[in-house]
Formats: structure tokens, C-alpha cells, sequence
């Protein structure tokens, strides 16, 4: 007898095949059975009236690091289909890490990710072991973050690193990937991952690559030096013989707009070259990330807690002020710059205080409280220590498309939940499956799908996930193709989105027609 069957759906299995009519039976969290029709008994039996089925969507860039603990039926990620998530990235995550940086990172991570108190962890094996442990609705896939690795040995500060300290990077992201890690992260927009050069990029990408992993990359610069951002990039993971996957590669700021072209043909000619190269994406014209990514790097020197300090004296707000304008000239990721202060939007905030602020943009927050915009922005940092996070509106939509196209593309949401977040956390599957499949075409059904499911595990080594086949993991979705689709905006974001019938993780009904069941079968994954 089954543990579940699923009748009478249209097979999408991943591969980006065409869909067939079949049945699917379930058994021990596997799959076990694949047929025109099933006629098996089950405990469970679902009849879907020639829904979509295909493999749960694996998210490839995700910021629930620590939510999965205070969230863990994970409702934003299991209503839209999604069964693993990877962890870990841009660089800043909670292990491994010495218990000396935990306060520093706590705080850190409190926009991202929520604060969470009971960090009982150091190693990736211990970290892993504590996801086990919360069972959460998903799977989680960790990579080795490159900011907690050098807060570890180098600290927070402004400086290249020894050989020495190298060594000991290199020791440390050994053993986490010998633990389980499935690559190594980096965010060079975020302190102190920033301040690293070159070698101790190649020391660390290479490690990853020994132990078969790979090397994922917040660039530089998304913006008007994208394309020297890439080549740093591309000349890191060719001199440690490392596979380069580009975190949520977008093109910001309208005079860059129409540029995604001559992006993705570097990216071609180094696959042409030999080196191993994927990105990941979001569907969305608009970013977010942490508010304080407005300031200039220059400032974040010494640690946030500095970096407040000094956003509080009249000389470094002028400072920012013309960094922010252009005036200063000198080259950065400046978001004000790119979109201008009446397109960065409050996500979230910490206190009751400024809870106002929350879906307003930051023009409309100096107006109203009658101050320059670089001066509401600093007091608004410094009133929430630091941990406010924000949307920023920066592209196009042929920009997306065209990148959406690239045969090199997977999904990502890039998700950060908590206050009015960015409709992405809730929406990113569905806008792809409703927006760019049903409604425009940039993509077909079956190429969607792959891209979110056999494309992601493959970059990953999941060689039991990602596709509808017997003997694989029993991670699921339903949906309708001719209804799913999102439904928050950016005021209005915490929506479910329509179309989704049921998610199942590990053999688990975890939704049902909307609903959710409960169900937490999710846990953390380990690179073999």
C-alpha cells in the first residue's frame, strides 16, 4: 500500500521534457511508482484533475538562515511550491563562525533574517545538526560564508590578510564543505567580505572546488561597472579552477538599462573558454537588501557598530552626501545613484518607533519629517542599529527578460521576510509561472520548470532531487497552469500567491488547497 498517490496530473518531470499524463506513487519519502495509471491503494490519495505536477522548486538564493528556527513551517516558501532552499550566501551567515564574532554577526543578520537568540552552534556540522533538529518545512543546502569564515580570523577590519590567516580560511572552509557545506559564498558589496583581494579569493574558491563545490558571488557592482565586476569574478574562479555561479545577475540603473546583452556574452565567451558558469534570478525589476547598504563602504571599516558611530558626525553625512550625489567621484555600488532616494523603499524596522517608515520611500520620509534625505537615512540607521532593510527600484523589464532567457539562468527569490518585505518572499515562483510563461512567453512551461528544479540540483550535485522519476525524493508541487500567478505588490506584499494545490516535502502533504497541513518534513541537506 502507498503512502500517498497523486492521480490523474500532468507530469512536467524536470528535464524540461513535455508533460505526460500520469500517476504518481509515494512510498518511505520516495518516489516509487510512475504510471499512465496506478491503481494502488493509499493511505493519502489526491485526485488532480490534470493539474501540473513536477518536482519542488529549489530556491537558489534565499535569506532564512536563522527564520527557518523562529518560522519553521516556512508558509512564504511552502505556498509557493518551494521544498529546498539554499542558505548561506552573499557571504553572511551564521556558521561556520567563532563564538567571539556571534554578537557582531547577530546583529548583522537582525534585517536579513530576524534576531534569534540561541545560537548553539559554531561549525557547519553543528549548524546543520540544529536545522535537523527545528524540523522545518524545507530542506536547506548551506554554503560556507566567506564573511563569518574571515570574522573568524581576521576580524572585521579594513586589510588584506596574511598568509598565515589564509591558511586558516582555508582550513576552516575545508572542514565545513568536509561537513556538508555544497560551496562557498561571498558578498563583495558587505563588510568584511569586501575587503579581501584577489589571493585570498582564489585560496578559498579553490578549497571550495576540491571538495566539489563551487564558488557563489554577489558581485561587486550590479550597476555601471557591471562588466569589470564580472571579469574580477570570472578571473578568480579561472585561476582557482573553481565553477562561478553570479548571484541574482540584474542590470541597475536606467543609464546601464538594455546592457544585459553584452553581460551575458561575457559570461558566454568564459564558458567558451572552459570555465563552468551559472546565475541565478529573481523576476522582479526592483532589488532589497539591508538599508545600510546606502552607506559607502569606506565607512564600514570597522564594524557596524563603528559605521553608526560615525553616520552620527556632521562631516561624514556630508561625506555620504556626496558619495551619494556623484560629486565625490569615486567608483561604488551607489543605490541612491542608481535609482534615486524616491525609489528606495522601507522594507522593515525594528521598533515600534519608526514602524511608520515601513512602505514609504526615503524622499517621502525626509519630506515628511522635514530633513535631508542622507540625514533621515543615517537617523533612521542609527535608531535601528543598523537593521533596517529596504527595496530598491533600479531596472527594466527587457533587461529581465533577456536575462530570464539566458539557457544559463536559475531561480532564485532572494527572499528577506519581515515587515512589508518585497513581494519576492511570497511570489517569485508564480510570477515566473504566471507572468513570463502564461502571460508573455519569455519562457516555456517545461523551460520554467527546469529552471527551478533539475537546473538548480544539478548546480548543486542533488542527485535524488529535481525530477519526477522513481527512486527520487518525494518533493513535490501541483498547481493550475492557467491560474497561478502572484498576487502582492510592494505596498501590499504578504499575499499567498494563486494556483498552487499542494506542496509535498519528503513524502509530506505540507499544503493543501491553500491550506497549510502542519506538516514538517524538511531538514538540512548534505553535500555527499
Amino acid at each position: 500500500m502507498l503512502d500517498l498517490a497523486l492521480r490523474n496530473g500532468r507530469v512536467l518531470d524536470g528535464t524540461g521534457a513535455p508533460w505526460f499524463r500520469a500517476d504518481v506513487g509515494i512510498s518511505g519519502g520516495k518516489i516509487v511508482r510512475v504510471a499512465k495509471r496506478i491503481d494502488e491503494e493509499a493511505f493519502q490519495s489526491f485526485d488532480l484533475e490534470g493539474q501540473m505536477i513536477c518536482p519542488g522548486f529549489i530556491d537558489m538564493h534565499t535569506h532564512s538562515d536563522l527564520r527557518l528556527f523562529s518560522t519553521p513551517e516556512e508558509d512564504a516558501k511552502i505556498m509557493q511550491g518551494i521544498t529546498t532552499a539554499v542558505l548561506g550566501q552573499d557571504g553572511l551567515s551564521v556558521a561556520p563562525l567563532s563564538p567571539g564574532e556571534i554578537p557582531m554577526m547577530k546583529q548583522r543578520l537582525a534585517g536579513l533574517d530576524g534576531y534569534w537568540e540561541e545560537w548553539n552552534w559554531s561549525t557547519m556540522d553543528e549548524y546543520l545538526s540544529a536545522i535537523d533538529r527545528a524540523q522545518p518545512a524545507t530542506n536547506s543546502a548551506m554554503l560556507v560564508p566567506h564573511g563569518a569564515v574571515r570574522a573568524s580570523v581576521v576580524g572585521w577590519q579594513n586589510r588584506p590578510a596574511t598568509d598565515d590567516e589564509i591558511r586558516e580560511m582555508v582550513r576552516i572552509t575545508g572542514r565545513a564543505m568536509e561537513e556538508g557545506a555544497f560551496g562557498f559564498s561571498t558578498g563583495l558589496i558587505y563588510p568584511p567580505c569586501l575587503y579581501a583581494e584577489e589571493k585570498e579569493f582564489v585560496a578559498l574558491a579553490g578549497e571550495a572546488a576540491a571538495w566539489g563545490g563551487f564558488f557563489v558571488v554577489h558581485m561587486r557592482n550590479e550597476q555601471d561597472y557591471i562588466e569589470d565586476a564580472l571579469n574580477e569574478v570570472i578571473t578568480i574562479c579561472t585561476k582557482a579552477g573553481c565553477p562561478l555561479h553570479i548571484s541574482h545577475l540584474k542590470i541597475a540603473g536606467k543609464k546601464n538599462w538594455g546592457r544585459a546583452g553584452r553581460v551575458l556574452q561575457l559570461l558566454d565567451n568564459a564558458r567558451s573558454k572552459g570555465l563552468e558558469v551559472t546565475f541565478d534570478q529573481y523576476p522582479y525589476t526592483a532589488g532589497s537588501t539591508m538599508l545600510d547598504a546606502l552607506i559607502p563602504p569606506v565607512f564600514h571599516a570597522d564594524g557596524q557598530k563603528k559605521m553608526l558611530e560615525y553616520i552620527g558626525d556632521p562631516s561624514v553625512r556630508q561625506k555620504v552626501r556626496e558619495m551619494t550625489d556623484g560629486t565625490d567621484g569615486a567608483p561604488w555600488e551607489n543605490w541612491v545613484g542608481s535609482c534615486g532616494w524616491e525609489g528606495i523603499l522601507i522594507n522593515s524596522v525594528g521598533s515600534e518607533k519608526n514602524r511608520w517608515v515601513e512602505g514609504k520611500n526615503m524622499a517621502e520620509i525626509a519630506a515628511a519629517s522635514s530633513r535631508d534625505p542622507v540625514d533621515a537615512l543615517c537617523d533612521l540607521l542609527v535608531e535601528e542599529s543598523g537593521t533596517a532593510t529596504m527595496t530598491q527600484f533600479y531596472g527594466c523589464e527587457e533587461d529581465v527578460e533577456t536575462i530570464m532567457s539566458h539557457e544559463s539562468m536559475l531561480f532564485c527569490s532572494d527572499s528577506i521576510v519581515g515587515g512589508k518585505p518585497h513581494p519576492r518572499a511570497y511570489g517569485s515562483t508564480a510570477r515566473i509561472l504566471g507572468r513570463y510563461v502564461r502571460e508573455r512567453g519569455t519562457l516555456s512551461l517545461a523551460q520554467a520548470v527546469r529552471r527551478m528544479t533539475s537546473g538548480p540540483a544539478a548546480r548543486l550535485g542533488l542527485q535524488d532531487r529535481g525530477i519526477v522519476r522513481e527512486g527520487m525524493k518525494a518533493d513535490l508541487v501541483a498547481f493550475d497552469p492557467a491560474a497561478v500567478g502572484d498576487r502582492g505588490t510592494y505596498q501590499d506584499p504578504v499575499s499567498y500567491p494563486a494556483g498552487f494545490s499542494m506542496t509535498v516535502v519528503s513524502g509530506h502533504v505540507a499544503m493543501i488547497d491553500g491550506e497549510l497541513t502542519g506538516a514538517r518534513a524538511g531538514g538540512a541537506l548534505r553535500r555527499r
